[in-house]
């Protein structure tokens, strides 16, 4: 596994430059304007603090955002009903092919969590595979209580899935009977009544509703993405159509995501790409 520094500089020498085209002057008096924004529902609490601060510098601007996983986004962005979309995985080259551009805005990491009431506080990255390949059944065999492990993911196409699977190397061994659910906010839920039950979420989404596991003896923090040491992290993606011509009021947010300002929002609790 590559320390989220490299994998970081990778992703920026391939993006390139990370966004182009012609650039609004924000001074300017505008009239009202509507950005489409679909995809994540991990982006989406990010975009949310991004927009209800660039809505107070610019008046005029307006979004409209639908939350409903990586794939909708990514789907959402050739089709052009929306103008930007969301993903909390990198795209595949067939995605990328079908017209996209990818624009990095911030890197993620992804939190394994368990019922506040379960003593397991650490898993290697084999256990956490074998558990979601079904290797591993009991908690007693990592240490925990005896009772059946109850394995919850996120839906098909999600990106946080996406990411969580080719990370911790299980892409399309899911076991069978795991229980799957549409949103962080179900997966929360869930774990959060269910005792026996062990999910993942976007690490800026974890709240005193859940436990957070240590991975590989490592604390899932921000600090310990950023230095590398914890292994379960992912990029955050905006998306845009390639050769569309973007609304200039699209263009100026997308510039100031970029920002000190923009990446300052960024940083309370994900790690700027700045």
């Amino acid at each position: 596994m590559k320390k989220i520094s490299v994998v970081l500089l990778l992703t920026l020498a391939v993006l390139g430059p990370v966004f182009s085209g012609p650039r609004s002057d924000q001074n300017a008096a505008a009239a009202p304007y509507t950005v489409t924004v679909a995809g994540s529902t991990s982006v989406s609490p990010l975009m949310e603090l991004l927009t209800a601060e660039y809505k107070n510098l610019r008046g005029n601007v307006s979004f409209n955002i639908s939350a409903t996983g990586s794939g909708d986004g990514i789907k959402a962005v050739p089709a052009e009903t929306a103008e930007i979309g969301m993903s909390s995985r990198e795209l595949s080259p067939a995605e990328i092919g079908s017209g996209i551009d990818e624009h990095l805005i911030a890197i993620d990491g992804i939190a394994v969590i368990v019922n506040s009431g379960n003593p397991v506080s650490n898993l290697t990255i084999d256990q956490i595979r074998g558990i979601y390949t079904g290797a591993i059944s009991d908690w007693s065999q990592v240490g925990g209580r005896a009772g059946r492990i109850a394995v919850v993911s996120r839906e098909p196409g999600s990106g946080t899935r996406g990411a969580f699977e080719e990370i911790v190397r299980f892409q399309d061994q899911l076991v069978r009977g795991s229980i799957e659910f549409d949103g962080t906010g179900a997966v929360k839920a869930e774990i959060s009544r269910n005792a026996d039950a062990i999910g993942y979420i976007s690490l800026g989404s974890v709240d005193n509703s859940v436990k957070t596991l240590n991975v590989g003896g490592v604390p899932a923090t921000t600090a310990n993405v950023i230095n590398g040491t914890y292994l379960i992290a992912r990029p955050f993606l905006l998306l845009t159509k390639k050769g569309r011509t973007l609304n200039s009021e699209t263009l100026a947010f997308l510039d100031w995501i970029l920002t000190d300002a923009g990446q300052a929002i960024v940083k309370t609790s994900w790690i700027s790409v700045k």
